[in-house]
């Protein structure tokens, strides 16, 4: 199992982040990796939710990746999972409150587990884990940075 986390405190309450984080149509506009998304299941959001969403890779090209709302805790702590070729992923997103400059702010920590479920997914993660792991912190340390942007864009709105 491969394992990578990366923290970052965004300017912003912690239910404006989760409703960055939970509001699917908007994600395309926010996450620069984030390339058309199509919801699969009706209704709120919440465990159960299901979406395909193209993907921007490290080193050029797209890749489609399906992702499941396991678990919805608004506004501390969010879990999908996704497969893909024979490795299972889980992402976590957990906030936290903290005070920053007299202000209310979200430290954020996401984490991804990649867990080989064939032959195939084992020799790739034995072949490719620390390339890979980079890659995975890269696109989580963007995906972070484009959050703390959108946020940042809310609370300049709020101070308005």
């Amino acid at each position: 199992m491969s394992t990578v986390a990366v923290t970052r405190i965004i300017e912003a309450h912690a239910v404006d982040v989760w409703r960055l984080l939970t509001d699917l149509p908007g994600r395309t506009a926010r996450l620069t990796a984030a390339g058309p998304i199509e919801v699969l299941t009706p209704g709120p959001f919440g465990p159960g939710t299901a979406w395909r969403e193209e993907r921007a890779q490290p080193g050029g090209g797209t890749s489609s990746e399906e992702f499941l709302v396991v678990e919805a805790l608004a506004p501390q702590r969010l879990v999908l999972c996704s497969s893909g070729a024979g490795v299972d992923y889980r992402i976590t997103w957990s906030l936290r409150p903290v005070r920053r400059r007299r202000r209310g702010g979200t430290a954020i920590t996401v984490t991804q587990e990649a867990v080989p479920i064939d032959p195939y997914g084992r020799v790739v993660a034995l072949l490719l884990g620390g390339l890979a792991a980079r890659a995975v912190e890269v696109a989580l340390r963007r995906d972070l940075a484009d959050l703390a942007a959108a946020a940042g864009v809310i609370g300049s709105l709020e101070a308005a």
